[in-house]
């Protein structure tokens, strides 16, 4: 996600991160916003709680199952290309 599509929140709370947690609090955020429209129909996110559990240690240490193994699914891009 680049930044021009984050909110003044959501720069907030990454900045609190260090720069190697960054991109662990990005998919955490993806993936949180994924679960909002499935469950809610919209992508409600409190990010400063999302970078607290980043910093508490969070981190996905499994395969997706289920919809989130096909929103893991490569999209028809350039994957094949070597």
């Amino acid at each position: 996600m680049s930044g021009s599509n984050r909110s003044d929140k959501h720069e907030a709370a990454r900045a609190t991160l260090a720069e190697e947690l960054q991109p662990v609090f990005d998919q955490f955020v993806e993936d949180y916003k994924f679960a909002g429209v499935i469950h809610h129909g919209a992508p409600f996110v409190s990010y400063i709680i999302l970078a607290e559990m980043v910093r508490a240690g969070w981190r996905l240490t499994g395969d997706p199952i289920g919809q989130w193994a096909e929103k893991s699914k490569p999209t028809g891009g350039n994957e094949d290309d070597e």
